[in-house]
């Protein structure tokens, strides 16, 4: 009973942490705000970030809020997983398991995201699909942070190799701690 209980309560925490990571990050990068992804995905966490926002400020670029979110949403998947093995965790676990599960799942994030750039270069490199602007969005700045230190060569870009090379390593240094 104990396994399809948890298989949801995964699945439909991390979908609704990934959508708000995804909108941490889109705003994070200032992404298309009338794109009608952007518009669903605000719609979709504004009911518990309007009342967080209240309470707390943004820090600069970075909504403060919807990184509390992604931490209380993580915690709770954390919290519920454990209750339904009958495992208990000290609180500097939860908390190590709550950071760690979030930094993944963002990871996570953009590993697709790059992915699905990549493709997009190679099928359709000037679309104006909105979910292909917002992934192009998305990867730009990692993109422009990498073409500093590595060249284009010839018309061919290395720089999503070196990134999925970082966000793998990143990962599996973190993946331990992930439940």
């Amino acid at each position: 009973m104990g396994d399809p209980l948890i298989l949801v309560v995964k699945t439909l925490g991390n979908l609704y942490l990934f959508i708000v990571l995804l909108r941490l990050v889109l705003q994070l990068t200032r992404a298309d705000f009338y794109n009608p992804i952007s518009q669903g995905i605000v719609k979709a966490t504004s009911p518990l970030l309007k009342p967080l926002r209240k309470v707390i400020p943004s820090i600069g670029r970075v909504d403060t809020s919807s990184v509390v979110l992604a931490l209380a949403v993580q915690a709770l998947i954390l919290v519920l997983v454990m209750t339904i093995v009958g495992f208990k965790l000290t609180p500097i676990h939860y908390v190590i398991y709550t950071v760690a599960g979030v930094v993944y799942h963002l990871l996570d994030l953009y590993f697709w995201a790059m992915l699905i750039s990549v493709i997009l270069s190679w099928v359709a490199p000037s679309s104006s699909h909105p979910g292909a602007l917002l992934v192009m969005q998305i990867c730009e700045p990692l993109y422009r942070l990498c073409h500093r230190f590595i060249p284009s060569l010839g018309g061919f870009d290395l720089s999503p190799i070196f990134i999925f090379l970082g966000i793998s390593v990143l990962k599996q240094f973190i993946a331990p701690f992930v439940i």
